[in-house]
């Protein structure tokens, strides 16, 4: 026995010095990793290669997990990192010209328009574009229409059809359950609640969407146009008629300038850079350029905060959400930090966001107008700024919209199931209880609200959405009766936006900087990002845990986790107040 007490707290001890080995190797590495910066050499007649076909978030981030396992990117820069580094570039006499891979993009419209942006001002300098693409769908198009060659795979395709949008509705399966889903909102347009209360569009909202989609889709024909020097009515017909078919018909009518395959096109790149035929052609991704010689940041000074709110807007955190959230208990404490710092001389809400809990955006909103009465507050908005995500906009002293942003979406609402007639119907389960006062189990899913209790909510309702347009009202400076006419959770381009006064001025950030710069009376300043990333360790445990079930079901169901997710938000909503846009919206 004492042999085995001996071998046993040995093993033991084993373990131990095992294990806190293992986590001092991890903390080498990961040390290594954060404070290590890789020397990146940009080459004599370097190529710059921007894939349109990767994610871009508004923020730079760095993934420790990454780090620790040597693989895949180990920071990524953000959107507005990339579009900079394009500008860039057109200074930089090692960089001959660009290459646009235009295979997929699942980027947002607003965000194309900021890398968009940013090519035609990198086109000015006089260096090359080229764009090369297998099946390039309409989104990818619209930014390598830019280029100045666009070369097609010679049995691909180039999709010009036309923009679409599809929405799924589930009061049928409701139904066939005995789900009663209790919908409570308010503005005729606010379509968020239709798909679990109707069986199809209201007239209501094909009408609002067939605006939208109007102007986007006139936008994208112009912006094409343009380039492509083909007038907007040709390019409506092409796509009208059905003509482009075949990546000839591409080619026939102008939408391309040949039809190659890939190592064609390496070598009439090889040959617009003046690269010897025996040399390798020195390509470099636009986001290992971003990092090369990045901009010197001085944290002295006159400072521009930019803080990035991205995601749902919630009153609490949640890191495994699956998602960037905007929360209220992180965003408010941080916005009132750089109100009381006096090196802050102004501030850009950079807000990307379809909306979430009226509640924490009201939150948000009361700590920026709180700013607002000591420093400049500039919004730029990006591919949503609807909804409560508009709601944290209203306030700001100026409010930068792109032209194919989807804003406005004034309105509110609430769902609460009735899951009564499910549980007792489908599965045999009932309840009973006792309550010490008449509503004390008002929103409990397992009995139907009487008619009393559904007004009390309504009544809720109707308070936050006129709050909601007393603000919109007090920061836009307009009539209330006006704010009523622009809202009733009507979406809005942001081209309507602009003509309604609900922004005001089109363009990204970059404008908005210097908005904010000669608000401020500013001639020299730094910019400073927030929020500040989460330290590597916290992160690299976060990555093995948390969001490991949100990565599980990603995989799982593809394209379908969107979906999964917002059907989740509104079943799980415990009867909170909304301001959110509809399903997220993917227009095709």
């Amino acid at each position: 026995m004492k042999g085995f007490l001996k071998m046993f707290f040995a093993s033991l001890l084993a373990i131990v010095i095992f294990s806190l080995l293992v986590f001092l190797i991890f903390i080498v590495i990961i040390s290594a990793a954060v404070n290590t910066r890789e020397t990146i050499r940009v080459d004599h007649k370097t190529v710059l290669v921007l894939d349109l076909n990767k994610a871009l978030h508004e923020q730079s981030s760095f993934n420790p997990l990454n780090a620790v396992l040597r693989r895949g990117n180990v920071s990524a820069p953000g959107l507005h990192d990339i579009t900079d580094a394009i500008r860039r570039a057109a200074g930089d006499d090692r960089v001959k010209g660009i290459f646009i891979e235009s295979d997929g993009d699942p980027n947002g419209f607003a965000t194309n328009e900021e890398i968009r942006r940013a090519l035609l001002d990198f086109k000015k300098s006089g260096k090359f574009i080229y764009a090369y693409g297998t099946v390039i769908p309409q989104k990818a198009y619209y930014v390598a229409s830019v280029a100045g060659k666009i070369f097609l795979n010679p049995v691909g395709i180039l999709d010009f059809s036309g923009f679409s949008v599809q929405f799924m509705f589930f009061k049928g399966t409701l139904d066939k359950l005995n789900i009663n889903p209790q919908v409570f909102f308010e503005g005729k347009y606010k379509s968020a609640t239709e798909p679990f209360r109707v069986t199809q569009m209201t007239p209501a909202n094909k009408l609002q969407t067939k605006a939208y989609l109007g102007d986007l889709y006139q936008h994208f024909l112009e912006g094409v146009g343009k380039s492509r020097h083909i007038d907007t009515g040709s390019l409506f017909q092409f796509a009208n008629d059905g003509m482009i078919r075949t990546a000839y018909d591409a080619l026939k009518y102008g939408l391309v300038d040949g039809l190659k395959y890939d190592d064609e096109v390496k070598e009439a790149i090889r040959d617009k850079a003046g690269i010897p035929v025996n040399d390798e052609i020195p390509f470099m991704s636009v986001e290992k350029y971003a990092k090369a010689n990045p901009p010197a940041l001085n944290s002295s000074g006159d400072q521009i905060a930019v803080l990035y709110a991205q995601g749902d807007i919630v009153s609490s955190g949640n890191r495994s959400s699956g998602g960037p959230q905007i929360a209220a208990d992180q965003y408010v404490p941080l916005i009132r930090k750089l109100r009381k710092d006096s090196s802050i001389k102004a501030i850009i809400f950079r807000v990307n966001s379809p909306g979430g809990s009226a509640l924490a955006a009201d939150a948000i909103w009361r700590e920026l107008l709180l700013a607002k009465q000591v420093k400049p507050v500039v919004v730029s908005m990006g591919d949503y700024a609807a909804s409560g995500g508009y709601y944290i906009s209203c306030e700001a002293d100026s409010i930068f919209t792109e032209p194919n942003t989807l804003t406005g979406s004034i309105g509110v609402f609430s769902i609460i199931p009735d899951l009564q007639s499910f549980f007792k119907n489908k599965l045999g389960i009932t309840f009973d209880g006792v309550k010490t006062a008449q509503y004390a189990d008002m929103g409990s899913m397992a009995q139907p609200l009487t008619a009393v209790e559904k007004q009390f909510i309504q009544d809720g309702i109707d308070s936050v959405y006129a709050t909601f347009k007393h603000k919109v009202a007090m920061g836009r400076h307009l009539p209330e009766p006006v704010v009523d006419s622009l809202a009733q959770g009507r979406v809005w381009s942001g081209i309507r936006a602009v003509k309604l006064g609900l922004a005001d001025k089109l363009g990204g950030l970059k404008e908005a900087v210097a908005c904010a710069a000669r608000m401020a009376h500013l001639k020299t300043y730094s910019l400073t990002t927030y929020p500040k990333e989460e330290a590597a360790f916290q992160k690299l445990f976060r990555q093995f845990s948390d969001d490991a079930h949100a990565k599980i079901l990603k995989e799982q169901l593809g394209n379908n986790y969107s979906l999964y997710m917002d059907i989740k938000r509104m079943t799980t909503s415990d009867g909170e107040i909304l301001a959110r846009l509809p399903f997220n919206m993917i227009i095709h």
